[in-house]
C-alpha cells in the first residue's frame, strides 16, 4: 500500500509540477504566493535533502502521522509549511487551526483534538488520506483540503486561483523536500 501511494504521489507530483511550470515562471509563482499570503517557496538551491525542517517538538507527531497514513514525511511537512509555517496556535479566518490548519468539525469527526499539535497533525494527515482515497489524484486532494470537497466537486478541480496557488506551493515545497527523513 505504501509503495502504491509513493508511486501515485510521484507521478501526480510530476504531472502537476509540469503543469505549474508551464503555467507560471518562478517569479510569477512567488508573486502569486505573496499575494495569497502563502510562504515563499525555496529555490532549487534551497532544497533540503536527507532531513526535514520540522521543529524538534513536533517531529514525533509528523513521523507518527506519516507512518499512520502512509504519506511521505516530506508531503506532510510541505502541507504544514504552507498552511501554518509550523505555528501550532495558527488560526484562519475560517477557524481552521493548528499546524495543519484543521477545521474543528473535521478533527471532531476523526475523534481527534484540533488544538493539540500531535493530534492536529494526525487529523490533518488522516483527512488528507480520506481526500486522496476519494479523488485518487494528489492535486485534487490538496485542492479539496484547501477549498473543501464541495467546491472541488462543483468546479471539477481547484475552484479558485488561490487554491491553484496553494496546490502548486505544496507540491513545489514537497518536491524541494524530497528525501527528507
Amino acid at each position: 500500500m505504501r509503495a502504491r501511494l509513493a508511486i501515485l504521489f510521484f507521478f501526480a507530483g510530476l504531472a502537476c509540477t509540469g503543469a505549474v511550470a508551464l503555467a507560471a515562471s518562478p517569479h510569477q509563482a512567488r508573486a502569486a504566493a505573496a499575494k495569497a499570503r502563502i510562504p515563499a517557496l525555496p529555490t532549487r538551491n534551497e532544497s533540503v535533502v536527507g532531513r526535514c525542517p520540522i521543529p524538534s517538538k513536533y517531529r514525533s507527531a509528523f513521523v507518527r502521522a506519516a507512518r499512520d497514513t502512509g504519506f511521505q514525511l516530506s508531503m506532510l511537512v510541505a502541507v504544514a509549511q504552507v498552511e501554518s509555517r509550523f505555528v501550532a496556535n495558527a488560526r484562519s479566518s475560517a477557524d481552521a487551526r493548528g499546524l495543519l490548519q484543521v477545521m474543528p468539525a473535521t478533527a471532531e469527526s476523526l475523534r481527534l483534538d484540533v488544538d493539540t499539535p500531535s493530534t492536529n497533525v494526525l487529523a490533518g494527515a488522516r483527512y488528507l488520506k480520506i481526500l486522496l482515497d476519494r479523488y485518487t489524484r494528489t492535486d485534487l486532494a490538496l485542492a479539496a483540503y484547501n477549498a473543501g470537497p464541495t467546491a472541488v466537486d462543483a468546479a471539477g478541480g481547484a475552484p479558485w486561483p488561490e487554491t491553484q496557488t496553494y496546490v502548486a506551493n505544496v507540491q513545489q515545497r514537497w518536491a524541494a523536500l524530497a528525501g527528507c527523513s
